[in-house]
């Protein structure tokens, strides 16, 4: 039996989900087609549009579908950024923070590469919340230069969620629109981009219960973003491409899906997860829980477990059939320390003992049982290990 602890990765799809899709599979029509066909797919999209807008507190309008969270968060950055140039020079700046997802900061590196862009990414504390005053500072310093700012809804890693009203107060005082992203957040939190006071927020279908390769930016009507894609102008010319049908009905189906059952979801899992940390430190004492204690994801629990390599604990889980994640990139076969981790101050001897365990709809106690089960005599094998290894290398 597999035991499932990564759904900050991806999260199974809903039954309810699937069948949507496969209902609209069996259907010939392209939404941009003026035929009966077509104009049936058109109908499909809208409707899911419109779902997707009750659940997320929104404008149907203000509803751009797109491939998933990567390519909303491009859009919004780059387009944004371009845009907000080509008014008013002076624009170069943008800011976020060093938490980001690789999905924001790749980006924004790539436009202070190619496009000379200025970015400033504001630090975190031990908790992973972003210093707010610094970033005060950092927007006053010259509010004018700056294009946009960018603060993540919930963090992937650690589950800290970030201040956004505070985000958005200081923003909001100098006409900068405030992109996040919110992947992590929706279907566990509350989550309502009007009442928010963000412009833009970028959301996915597979971390709600719906497909892969689908999702949607959310973007208020007033802001214009040049578009990444050129072609046939769908999607208020903001992203050009053929509508995947099956695909828009089935992320709506889960979004709805993941709204209405969020309050009692979050309740379930911020139990399960706390049984999970209580175990783990009662079997593990010197293991140590990332993140914040109180403003996080209720489905998240990510620690560290001194004198181990959080590959070797991630792989000797596995052999046990559990499946969780070290929460590090690994470029090339190298493991790479947490950049989310380092910035809150961890050495990278810690950044790479650390492991997130992520909870879901399909989590239940005996999932939580087993890992208890078998966190005890997979630390001290990965300790063994990391001790022969040490001498290996000493002699």
């Amino acid at each position: 039996m597999t035991v499932y602890l990564d759904h900050a990765a991806t999260t199974p799809i809903q039954p309810e989900v699937a069948a949507a899709m496969t209902r609209q599979l069996g259907l010939t029509g392209n939404p941009s087609s003026l035929h009966a066909s077509g104009r049936a797919a058109r109908r499909a999209v809208e409707e899911s549009r419109e779902t997707v807008a009750a659940a997320l507190g929104c404008r149907p309008g203000e509803v751009v579908f797109t491939s998933g969270g990567t390519e909303s968060d491009n859009l919004a950055l780059k387009g944004l950024f371009w845009a907000r140039r080509r008014e008013d020079g002076r624009r170069t700046r943008v800011i976020s923070t060093a938490v980001e997802h690789h999905a924001v900061l790749d980006p924004l590196h790539w436009l202070e590469a190619e496009e000379g862009a200025l970015v400033h990414l504001v630090g975190v504390d031990e908790l992973g919340r972003i210093d707010v005053e610094e970033l005060r500072r950092v927007v006053e310093q010259d509010p004018a230069s700056v294009a946009l700012v960018s603060v993540m809804w919930a963090n992937n890693e650690v589950g800290t969620v970030q201040p956004l009203s505070e985000v958005v107060e200081i923003a909001g005082a100098h006409g900068i629109p405030v992109h996040t992203d919110a992947v992590q957040a929706v279907g566990q939190l509350p989550v309502d981009f009007a009442a928010s006071g963000v412009d833009a927020m970028a959301l996915t279908g597979h971390k709600v219960g719906g497909p892969y390769g689908v999702g949607a930016l959310l973007m208020r009507r007033e802001l214009a973003p040049m578009p990444l894609l050129h072609g046939g102008g769908q999607e208020r010319d903001i992203r050009s491409g053929t509508l995947d049908t099956p695909a828009i009905v089935g992320f709506a189906t889960a979004c709805e899906l993941a709204v209405r059952s969020q309050p009692a979801l979050a309740t379930r899992l911020g139990a399960l997860r706390d049984d999970l940390v209580a175990g783990v430190q009662r079997l593990v004492p010197d293991a140590t829980y990332n993140g914040d204690p109180v403003h996080r994801l209720p489905g998240n629990a990510h620690l560290t477990f001194p004198g181990c390599e959080g590959d070797s604990l991630l792989m000797l889980l596995d052999a046990r059939g559990i499946e969780c994640s070290t929460g590090s990139a690994c470029n090339a076969g190298v493991p790479q320390a947490s950049h989310v981790l380092l910035a809150m101050g961890a050495s990278e001897e810690e950044a790479r003992a650390s492991l997130r365990f992520s909870l879901g709809h399909t989590s239940t106690g005996a999932d939580v049982e087993a890992l208890l089960e078998a966190i005890g005599p997979v630390v001290e094998r990965a300790r063994a290990a990391g001790l022969t290894a040490q001498a290996g290398r000493a002699s």
